[in-house]
């Protein structure tokens, strides 16, 4: 039994990079200075989810990801770590996405991929944290969608899943095809061995537009519009209080935290 899964992964900021080094445009998109960009992390347990897979019961994997420029030593990790084929969707006009047109894109990316039997997606990008993209392109499949997945067993008809709960775990099963969250809970990605580092060097991934998928700069309607996003900053302000008497001391610093409201 060879499954079909595709793996749908995001590159992001680097969740480590100093502050200093992120910019934020006039378009309110937080850029990387110093280009310190990483897989974000729940997809990589994604990759590790679908691998477990194929060393058990064999699998094809094509891992897929939407954006307007690509590190290819980033992207092509997961190819390093065993996965088959990397697709990505690659257009300028993708620089600035909502939730919504990235599941949009990724749905029309997996039509024209064929079939499938697995979507698997980390729970949720480090980014933005919103974790809709996955539900909203399981809704564009027509497919179910299990979340929050920490182990997935494959069976002929479909899979069995053992969710992520407060204080234990909830056991759902579903048919093919299905589209499946991961958390962390899976498993540390495992490292890219010689030989894959290798064969993804040698391995080119495949590049498609907007266009290959019918998708115009004018049909990119967005849901959602961040208004204002700024870097946060550190401010402090000390104020000493001094008086010969420790009793006194006492007595003004809880006069100055009344009247500051903080008591």
């Amino acid at each position: 039994m060879s499954l079909k899964i595709i793996v749908c992964v995001k590159q992001v900021i680097d969740p480590d990079a100093p502050i200093a080094s992120l910019d934020i445009g006039e378009d309110n998109i937080v850029s990387s200075k110093e280009k310190q960009f990483v897989l974000n992390g729940y997809d990589e347990n994604a990759v590790e989810a679908a691998l477990q897979i194929k060393d058990d019961i064999g699998a094809e994997i094509t891992v897929l990801s939407i954006g307007s420029d690509f590190e290819n030593d980033v992207m092509k990790k997961p190819i390093s770590m065993g996965a088959d084929r990397l697709i990505l969707v690659k257009d300028s006009m993708l620089r600035s996405l909502d939730g919504f047109i990235t599941a949009e894109l990724l749905g029309k990316a997996i039509d024209k991929i064929g079939r499938f039997d697995l979507v698997l997606c980390g729970r949720q990008a480090s980014d933005l944290d919103n974790a809709y993209v996955p539900l909203a392109l399981s809704e564009i499949l027509n497919v179910a969608c299990v979340t929050l997945a920490q182990k997935i067993n494959v069976n002929a008809k479909g899979v069995r899943v053992e969710r992520v709960m407060s204080g234990g775990y909830q056991v759902v099963e579903a048919e093919f095809p299905v589209l499946i969250t991961v958390s962390n809970e899976i498993g540390n990605p495992r490292y890219p061995t010689i030989r894959g580092i290798m064969n993804a060097g040698r391995k080119q991934p495949d590049i498609w537009t907007s266009a290959e998928l019918g998708i115009t700069d004018g049909s990119l309607n967005k849901q959602s519009l961040i208004k204002n996003l700024s870097i946060p900053t550190n401010e402090s302000d000390c104020e000493f209080l001094d008086s010969e008497s420790e009793g006194e001391l006492g007595k003004l610093l809880v006069e100055n935290l009344m009247e500051k409201k903080l008591i």
